[in-house]
């Protein structure tokens, strides 16, 4: 990648992804004084073609059927410190001039927004005031539109969905890295905030036909990703470590002989943890395909020895005779969360369905007893992807129903559940907004991943999720953050609480974007 690095960002690294994560102080609950405050204006923001006529063109009330606020999604969390909010609404009835409308019990005025374009984004100075003093308490927003004929409205106003979102007493760490297949695959990544996206690695700079399934390494100096020579397919693969910062450079601690096991195909879906990640223990867990069936393996990423059982070897998984796919290693790395099956393809993905979730020990490398994860081997559904929270305290995964692929499956959705195993409990962040037309299943909800670290106030902890969703007009995938929170205490199912979906207006919005990975990899600025 022949790019000239401007300067790298260089995240602080206190807590990382597959680290044990969580935050050495708690945040308040609460914004900074009890207000009032004056975040928005006291008079309307004209924009786009609006006429200075509009207030007058809108008074109090009007008929239903207007305008659908797609984004943000009613029900939404958003971090503090996340990308500034976008107001994007579909028109109903041939609409053409809009008003918003953004209510906070503490602040002086509404914002009160006339624009003739469908979206509307906040000001990123306003943003953060905002966010600097609301929080943890509802924002209604209220759309409504009419057909302006260039002097008066000759149909509305009508008044959309109202609906309210929160912004967390809580800020989101790290960086996001994902997989766009469209003009062929690669590796594109933002950090939390960014309002633009940057390439980060593509098959040219890692000398291959293909790049796929990744994560990062624990210092969040590398990706670890799935490599094919082959373009079309991605299969078979191998695994590849390289640098983000524009050198593509392959770790110095990787043993010549390391680099050959980790060379061999039918590898796939690296993942690390940062218990095991100190010189004399850098594992990476991968899927290996033996004789016709995908295990877990391990390597030594410093090997001198390639013999099985010293420079690498497969992790027992003592009572499951399936195959196993989308292996998740806990960040305290005592712990692997899998994927058990009866046909694994790519290492990730499960066909014919009968998919359930399993746990399995380290145990130095030896694996033990495969135990299924109550809440996630449900025989009535499929259940796959699952991956760690930060704390590993949650495992989330999608589930389908039982005799259907894991593959690119519409009906996919997102479910939570503790890891010790418990009763499933089903993302609010499935479902786009009934007045969209889109509907879950049908929007395929897939491949969540956690952010980073928790965040723990005095009262609870807040929790974030990247995903993929179709559920855009445009239906190709794209991603979406949603929050969840948990009051402090016991963990129960009842006390998960969870919330919309945010989508990231930073992301091209025509490409094709895939598996995303929320860690902290330095992501380089152009």
């Amino acid at each position: 990648m022949n790019q000239i690095w401007n300067h790298i960002l260089v995240p602080v690294l206190i807590l990382l992804l597959f680290g044990c994560a969580g935050n050495s102080s708690t945040s308040p609950d609460a914004g900074a004084g009890p207000g009032p405050f004056t975040d928005f204006p006291a008079t309307p923001i004209l924009d786009g073609t609006a006429p200075a006529s509009s207030p007058t063109l809108f008074p109090a009330g009007g008929g239903g059927g207007g305008p659908c606020l797609v984004e943000p999604e009613p029900g939404a969390l958003f971090p503090s410190n996340w990308l500034r909010p976008r107001f994007r609404y579909l028109p109903a009835s041939g609409e053409n001039l809009f008003e918003l409308r953004v209510h906070a019990a503490r602040e002086v005025n509404d914002l009160v927004v006339y624009t003739s374009n469908p979206s509307w984004t906040m000001p990123q100075s306003m943003w953060r005031a905002l966010a600097s003093h609301i929080l943890d308490e509802a924002i209604t927003i209220t759309i409504r539109g009419g057909v302006f004929d260039g002097q008066k409205l000759t149909a509305g106003p009508t008044v959309g969905a109202a609906g309210d979102i929160k912004i967390a007493p809580a800020d989101a760490s790290g960086s996001i890295v994902y997989w766009t297949t469209s003009s062929g695959s690669a590796l594109k990544g933002f950090s939390v905030g960014d309002e633009s996206v940057h390439p980060l690695l593509t098959p040219a700079a890692v000398q291959t036909g293909c790049i796929g399934c990744h994560t990062s390494t624990p210092d969040g100096m590398f990706a670890a990703m799935s490599a094919s020579d082959n373009p079309g397919d991605g299969a078979p693969a191998r695994i590849e470590l390289r640098s983000v910062d524009g050198l593509n450079t392959r770790p110095s601690f990787l043993s010549t002989v390391a680099a050959t096991l980790l060379a061999r195909t039918q590898q796939e879906a690296p993942q690390f943890s940062a218990a095991h990640w100190a010189s004399g223990d850098r594992v990476a867990l991968s899927m290996l395909e033996q004789n016709g069936k995908t295990e877990i393996a391990w390597t030594n990423l410093e090997a001198t020895d390639a013999t099985q059982g010293v420079g690498w070897g497969l992790l027992a998984r003592t009572g499951d005779n399936g195959s196993a796919a989308s292996a998740s290693f806990a960040h305290d790395g005592t712990r692997i969360a899998y994927v058990s099956g009866p046909a694994v393809n790519s290492g990730v993905n499960v066909y014919g369905g009968g998919a359930d979730l399993h746990m399995i020990p380290y145990a130095a490398r030896m694996g033990g007893a495969s135990t299924p994860i109550q809440g996630a081997s449900d025989p009535a559904w499929s259940e796959f992807y699952p991956s760690f929270s930060p704390d590993d305290r949650l495992l989330v995964f999608d589930r389908v129903p039982a005799a259907e692929t894991s593959y690119n499956n519409a009906n996919d959705e997102l479910f939570f559940v503790r890891s010790t195993g418990g009763d499933p409990v089903r993302a609010a962040a499935n479902d786009p907004p009934a007045c969209s037309g889109r509907a879950s299943p049908g929007v395929t909800n897939s491949w969540a991943k956690w952010s980073p670290t928790v965040s723990p106030t005095s009262s609870k902890t807040y929790y974030w999720i990247i995903f993929s969703s179709t559920r855009d007009e445009q239906k190709n995938p794209q991603l979406y953050m949603t929050g969840i929170e948990v009051p402090t205490g016991e963990l129960t199912a009842a006390n998960i609480i969870t919330h919309g979906a945010v989508y990231l207006w930073n992301q091209p919005a025509a490409e094709d974007n895939h598996t995303p990975a929320w860690d902290l990899l330095q992501i380089p600025l152009m």
